[in-house]
């Protein structure tokens, strides 16, 4: 056993020993020494820091490049499918449901409400849910689901049909962003996570340059086959295409690396053994505990914890600061000529947004990049925060040129990437701990639909358009308030996250090597064997 004032060490792979007194040749790499009770940020080691040093092999880089082929592709595309399954019944209300089913005053408004409470009330469930049930198997479940619900729209009769269905639609749906989220960072590390979200993020607008054309495709070369209206066809259709790639998923979508293979965590067909070697591996230099299923005490380890309220809160504050962009097409509407006519036919005004949404497509790959390139969460929030406050400014004063609003306009879909980051930033808050971070992931869902549920109904209200008096002003207070609990964050997470991760790797690392001492005379040295191939490494 330790003595009590022993220094204890440390290895880059977050594997902790006790110093042992023999003539072994010491270590490659100088272990530090943590002096009792020293956990100050100096004296922790940053496992993130060192392992991010580590150069990869040619086999490691294949791993990757295997995942990217694979489970990216496979998640962006269930993305854009997801999202067409969202607003699908928008674009059903302007091809004829409205008229069919005769839907008068605020029963439209209400479709979203009501799959925002189903959205809100599962979403924290299902990421329970991630936790116990293999996401091989969960995640594509629930999307069959969801696609059956949305075939069933065809035959609506009544607006309450629609509202039952919608609340069930927003449950199925509730896991497939947080939950693919909560996969990709127990796949991919650190230095890579912050851009692949943002790949898996950018889906929603690379939903809007094919929704208007396959639209109208559908609408003009289906209405009326077989009796069915066009609005009807477009629920079949988006119904096919996500139960078709459902399907695939449960051969596509690789179980957690942790976990051995077996009927309740299958094992995709496109990884061996060896990959997930090279995955363990991967997370063992960069400090990550394997995934377990949730208990009540992860809960009450998240409760503990500072980020369940800060990165929620820093989550629903950038996603309300973002808003402004969504009235672009309300403003282009509002546009007249000298004579009382349109500035712009309807056909453009929902072509001339394209733009930014194919722009805030690389804006976000680039904010991505950047946060993993340079290691660095909130500045890259910060920055995006920064640039939000021109449009703010500009806007709230309005009296400007007309070419300084489309400017102000389209500079808006320019940060419209906090999301990356900060779900990065909290990855990288918990390495220790897999079924809180889900736990979190979930908190943070259901807080944005439980605010955007009502908020921008008083923020930004449709009566107010195209100026909204209110709304522009309260994103530059957004902003201002971001970057305050940007400053808290950063500071809480270097003077108390990081140290109290220090201590967890170390006591769990120390807790095996007593036991492994009481065990075998002998394994107490494998396990500073074991530490000193870490430091060479």
């Amino acid at each position: 056993m330790r003595a009590p004032n022993q220094p204890r060490l440390l290895s880059p792979s977050g594997t902790a020993h006790n110093m042992v007194s023999n003539n072994a040749a010491p270590p490659a790499t100088r272990p530090v020494d943590f002096e009792e009770n020293d956990y100050s940020d100096k004296a922790v080691v940053d496992i993130a820091a060192q392992a991010a040093e580590h150069v990869k092999s040619k086999e490691e880089r294949l791993f990757v490049a295997r995942l990217d082929c694979v489970l990216m592709v496979f998640a962006f595309l269930s993305q854009v499918i997801k999202i067409l399954d969202q607003q699908n019944v928008a674009s059903a209300y302007v091809s004829g449901m409205k008229e069919d089913l005769h839907i008068k005053g605020n029963e439209y408004n209400y479709f979203t409400t009501y799959f925002n409470i189903g959205y809100a009330i599962f979403v924290i469930p299902s990421q329970i849910m991630m936790t116990k049930v293999d996401p091989a198997i969960w995640l594509p479940s629930l999307e069959i689901a969801w696609g059956i619900l949305t075939l069933a729209f065809f035959r609506v009769q009544n607006v309450t049909q629609i509202y039952i269905m919608r609340a069930f639609v927003g449950a199925f749906e509730a896991s497939a962003y947080p939950g693919t989220v909560t996969l990709l960072a127990a796949w991919y590390t650190p230095r890579e996570l912050a851009f692949r979200i943002s790949v898996y993020h950018s889906a929603q607008w690379a939903w809007k340059q094919i929704s208007s054309g396959l639209t109208a495709a559908i609408f003009q070369g289906l209405d009326g086959v077989h009796g069915i209206a066009g609005w009807r066809w477009m629920f079949i259709i988006d119904a096919i295409l996500t139960v078709a790639l459902a399907a695939g998923g449960f051969f596509l979508i690789p179980g957690y690396p942790s976990k051995k293979k077996s009927v309740t965590s299958p094992r995709a067909f496109w990884l061996n053994d060896r990959h997930l070697e090279i995955a363990n591996e991967r997370s063992k230099r960069f400090g990550r505990a394997a995934n377990k299923s949730f208990n009540l005490r992860a809960v009450k380890r998240a409760f503990k914890s500072p980020q369940t309220l800060l990165i929620p809160t820093l989550y629903v504050a950038s996603q309300l600061a973002q808003q402004g962009y969504l009235y672009f097409n309300l403003w282009l509407k509002s546009l007249k000529n000298a004579d009382g006519s349109p500035r712009w036919s309807i056909t453009q005004v929902n072509a001339l947004p394209m733009a930014g949404y194919a722009a805030s497509i690389l804006c976000v790959w680039m904010w991505g990049f950047v946060s993993d390139r340079f290691q660095n969460r909130w500045i890259v929030v910060a920055a995006q925060g920064t640039i939000g406050l021109i449009p703010g400014i500009m806007m709230s004063v309005w009296n400007i040129p007309i070419g300084a609003k489309y400017f102000a306009y389209y500079l808006c879909f320019t940060f419209l990437a906090t999301t990356p980051p900060l779900m990065a930033w909290l990855s990288d808050m918990t390495p220790n701990d897999a079924e809180q971070r889900a736990f979190i992931i979930g908190c943070t869902t259901a807080s944005w639909y439980a605010f955007n549920s009502w908020v921008n109904i008083l923020v930004w209200p449709a009566s107010k358009a195209p100026h909204y008096p209110v709304g522009w002003q309260v994103t530059i207070g957004l902003w201002c308030f971001i970057f305050a609990m940007l400053a808290l964050t950063r500071y809480v997470d270097l003077y108390y996250v990081r140290p109290r991760n220090a201590r967890q790797r170390e006591d769990a690392a120390l807790e095996a090597d007593d036991l492994a001492s009481e065990t075998s005379p002998d394994a107490k040295s494998n396990v500073v064997v074991a530490v000193r191939e870490d430091n060479r490494a």
